[in-house]
């Protein structure tokens, strides 16, 4: 089976990439299919949920690819935030142009939104809704959450986004120390993955 993974973002390619072990499912992305970013893509997520974002990207790009699409959409919930950045957890500082540059603008947001309180009360956790359209009339979808807390000072250098600054109470590291199995392990979006490889699996 060939499916569409409907994420530009390097980091989430290598995620599916390790995760999606099975001989009998081939994963391609967009510019593997020559597919041009464009301005419909990008105003894709605009709804108030990740499942709804992910179900919008998956179901434009099999109907764009005639392939069977999977798309992700997911983000971290910080507790003493209300949940937030939630949904918007990429464009949380509003910032534009390089992905190191909108990234460090978030964590700095992040960190100066939780300046002063206490380790304690610094839960977070990571979500993951995934959506696959194309493969037969019903949508399947896939959840995955991972339990943690925010530090104070970024530490690690590895995985992307929020990373640095989540730290995963099963690892007992952040996700930017953990090496990139011990993290996909763990992480939301591999537990959704690997739910959603299941269900493929038992259709055979």
């Amino acid at each position: 089976m060939r499916l569409l993974v409907a994420t530009r973002n390097p980091g989430k390619q290598a995620e599916f990439r390790a995760v999606v072990e099975s001989p009998d499912i081939t994963l391609v992305f967009p510019d593997d299919l020559g597919l041009v970013e464009t301005e419909e893509e990008s105003a894709l997520e605009v709804h108030d949920t990740f499942g709804a974002n992910a179900h919008a990207k998956a179901a434009w790009f099999a109907a764009l690819a005639g392939v069977p699409a999977l798309a992700d959409d997911s983000g971290l919930e910080v507790d003493a935030l209300g949940g937030a950045p939630g949904v918007h957890s990429k464009r949380f500082a509003g910032a534009t142009g390089r992905d190191a540059d909108v990234t460090a603008a978030n964590n700095a947001l992040l960190l100066e939104r939780l300046h002063g309180v206490p380790v304690d009360a610094r839960g977070a956790q990571f979500r993951c809704a995934l959506s696959l359209v194309g493969l037969d009339d019903e949508e399947i979808r896939a959840d995955g959450v991972v339990r943690g807390r925010i530090v104070e000072v970024p530490c690690g250098t590895g995985g992307f986004g929020y990373d640095p600054l989540f730290f995963s109470d099963e690892l007992g590291c952040t996700f930017g120390e953990a090496d990139a199995a011990a993290k996909h392990r763990v992480s939301h979006r591999g537990r959704a993955i690997r739910a959603i490889a299941q269900v493929l699996g038992s259709r055979g």
